[in-house]
């Protein structure tokens, strides 16, 4: 994904100021989606409109100015959305380097980690459902998106807690498993 996608997306709902994108940003997009800054979102804006997928369509006071998408910016936004995600495309995700660093930790320490996961997934998911249930059911717009993404990140915080726990189940079983054989070996080795 990139920022321009994002742009054109939020200017795909309703014509917005750097400023009002920037809002945007700092809210619930930037939380669970997408961070980006006005240092970086004001350039951004600029290179769309040089582009043509945008257009400046009011200015204001103190060189304020409201973007809108163009049938041209439509289209792009539109391809990329059909488009099956790239192969190979760089992708940094924190969370997933740590899981794959996770075996690095002593089991205790392991367990405080996923511990941990399992509590905040949980008190996302619950922040999620209380957000769904306030605004009801899907609507079209940018309030109907935020149900729809509101749902998606309900449903992967669940995921990720029935992994988290699912996960120290798997420690606590392996941990069994090695102190019986250390057990077992300790019995033979003094008979």
């Amino acid at each position: 994904m990139s920022l321009s996608h994002a742009l054109l997306g939020l200017l795909a709902v309703e014509p917005a100021s750097g400023y009002e994108l920037t809002k945007v940003f700092e809210a619930d997009l930037g939380r669970y989606a997408w961070q980006a800054g006005h240092t970086s979102i004001y350039p951004e804006l600029n290179r769309l409109a040089e582009r043509g997928l945008a257009e400046v369509v009011h200015s204001g006071a103190r060189g304020s100015r409201t973007y809108a998408i163009t049938a041209a910016g439509r289209e792009e936004l539109r391809s990329w959305l059909l488009a099956p995600p790239r192969r190979g495309a760089k992708v940094r995700n924190e969370q997933v380097l740590r899981m794959f660093l996770l075996s690095a930790l002593e089991p205790a320490d392991a367990r405080v980690v996923l511990r941990r996961i399992a509590e905040n997934t949980a008190h996302e998911a619950a922040e999620l459902r209380r957000i769904r249930e306030e605004h009801g059911s899907v609507q079209v717009g940018r309030a109907g998106f935020g149900q729809l993404a509101a749902e998606f990140g309900l449903r992967q915080y669940d995921a990720v807690h029935d992994w988290a726990v699912w996960a120290i189940d798997q420690l606590d079983a392996a941990e069994q498993v090695a102190e019986r054989a250390a057990e077992t070996g300790a019995a033979e080795a003094s008979a």
